[in-house]
């Protein structure tokens, strides 16, 4: 007799494993990772949009003065919000009649949801690190605003977190490119990656991320062969090949199915970069109900995530584009 309770057990399975699904999906990625590190990962608990404060101008009632000088007190609008739109992902888990049928004990069934759960749960995270290079425009829309649009090849131009970069005014939300004009060797790429990092430190802040694909990493590995070479213990502990510039992580996500664009470094400041999964659905099943196929002798529940990646500083940002 297949088990009455299928779907009961399919909710509780994945909802007992939601937490280790997330911190799987963290630590598969160099990116949220570090955010995780930083405290940059913040769930958000409903509204139409999340919205990700920032602070775009200096107090304009901010001065010198003198004795009984009067000191300005006018209003000075320095704090605004970005905001960006909720995306969703899901994963089906599917269990036939037959299935049921053929797994009818208990521990049977956990045994093929362990299975099922463990491609849903790769799935998911892959679906989320290629979404965290994307422009938002995959699948009419529906994808994360990742890095290729928060650090943009043409930051002058078009809308992020409802922010128009080509307005006057804006300068603030505009990240900063080096492009090469053409593909750089190991004599030149050192100075386009000095020529980014100059324009991105301001104090204390500065990139403390570099994420490469495996053009950008081979050529600076490269340029680094008559040197001895500093990776980081504690980026390379967690399974990440990465080595130094200045003192920031460069780390490849490249190899076997890579997403970072080629040609391409990001260079982050990891400050003013957040993960903002939703509280409710943050790798959650989507309904403890039932849920039936109905033409098909099959039940099936939704491992479900929503959220998205927001920014708080577009200008600490860069790119290094090394494409001719």
């Amino acid at each position: 007799m297949a088990n009455p309770n299928i779907s009961d057990i399919l909710a509780t399975t994945i909802e007992s494993r939601s937490k280790t699904i997330a911190d799987n999906v963290t630590k598969n990625n160099a990116v949220l990772m570090r955010l995780s590190q930083k405290g940059k990962i913040k769930t958000f608990s409903g509204g139409s949009q999340i919205l990700q404060e920032l602070s775009f101008a200096e107090n304009s009632n901010g001065g010198w003065y003198s004795g009984y000088d009067i000191l300005p007190v006018g209003v000075s609008d320095v704090i605004s919000a970005a905001a960006f739109q909720i995306k969703q992902a899901a994963v089906p888990v599917v269990i036939s009649g037959l299935e049921m049928l053929q797994n009818a004990g208990r521990e049977k069934m956990i045994d093929l949801l362990d299975a099922r759960l463990s491609v849903a749960e790769s799935t998911l995270s892959n679906l989320i690190s290629i979404g965290l290079y994307s422009n938002g425009t995959a699948a009419g829309g529906k994808q994360i605003d990742g890095l290729d649009l928060a650090v943009s090849e043409t930051p002058t131009t078009g809308t992020y977190g409802g922010i128009n970069r080509a307005t006057a005014g804006n300068e603030f939300w505009r990240n900063m490119i080096v492009s090469s004009g053409a593909i750089p060797d190991v004599a030149t790429i050192q100075g386009f990656m000095n020529d980014l990092w100059v324009q991105q430190v301001r104090g204390t802040d500065r990139p403390d991320l570099i994420m490469t694909d495996n053009s950008v990493w081979s050529t600076y590995m490269e340029s680094l062969q008559a040197q001895q070479r500093f990776s980081s213990p504690e980026t390379g502990s967690l399974g990440f090949a990465s080595i130094k510039f200045m003192d920031s992580d460069v780390v490849l996500d490249g190899g076997i199915g890579n997403a970072c664009p080629a040609g391409t470094a990001f260079f982050l400041n990891s400050d003013y970069i957040h993960y903002r999964p939703h509280s409710g659905r943050n790798m959650v099943p989507l309904s403890p109900n039932r849920r039936y196929a109905t033409n098909q002798d099959a039940e099936v529940q939704i491992l479900a995530w929503a959220g998205n990646l927001t920014c708080s500083g577009a200008q600490f940002q860069g790119r290094l584009d090394l494409t001719a």
